[in-house]
């Protein structure tokens, strides 16, 4: 395992068990977001990074019983607090790295990501991974919670011309893995890119 890999897992494996009492408030955040894909009943989507599970339940309900939820997680104690919480039934968790899922080519009609693309070792080749499992004119989501700036407030820090967030760089970022921005909210409410698979 990478030390990247390493690093992912020893900073939210500690955070796990405690996580959804730290963001109690999410919740609406993340089925406003799940609303903003315009998911369809039947669709098969994939919560990248998916943590305890947030986002799970408003993706089954957005997708019915004949659709497909699956939830990738590279912590195995994040996978165990989505359990503990029930979210398991809305959705296969999988302990998979997002940087090499175990699912087919095109397999997916979307992907929803919170939180994900700070996380990311390789951006490039991780969101071009993303986009494998996605058939074309699929879509992605990338969300958090919190816009930008206000993240950074909480964080002690400041926003960063480099920040792969920003308009202006995750605009290139995407299109050169696969994908074409379509549309772009940085509020101090949420944080919501979404991008469309490329043909």
């Amino acid at each position: 395992m990478s030390d990247d890999h390493t690093h992912v897992q020893d900073f939210f494996g500690a955070r796990a068990a405690d996580w959804d009492s730290r963001f109690p408030d999410d919740g609406p955040a993340y089925a406003a977001a799940v609303t903003d894909m315009g998911l369809h009943e039947g669709d098969r989507v994939l919560d990248a990074g998916c943590g305890t599970g947030r986002a799970l339940t408003p993706l089954r309900a957005a997708v019915g019983r004949s659709g497909v939820v699956v939830g990738a997680d590279l912590t195995p104690a994040m996978l165990q607090a989505a359990v503990g919480a029930g979210r398991d039934r809305d959705g296969q968790l999988l302990l998979a790295d997002v940087a090499a899922l175990p699912l087919r080519s095109q397999s997916l009609d979307a992907v929803f990501a919170a939180g994900l693309i700070a996380h990311l070792p390789q951006p490039t080749e991780n969101l071009r991974e993303l986009a494998r499992v996605v058939r074309p004119g699929g879509a992605l989501e990338l969300f958090h919670p919190i816009g930008r700036a206000a993240l950074a407030a909480r964080q002690g820090r400041r926003i960063t011309p480099d920040d792969l967030r920003a308009e202006a760089n995750l605009g290139p970022l995407l299109a050169g893995s696969g994908w074409r921005m379509t549309s772009y909210v940085d509020e101090d409410a949420r944080f919501l890119a979404l991008a469309v698979r490329d043909g």
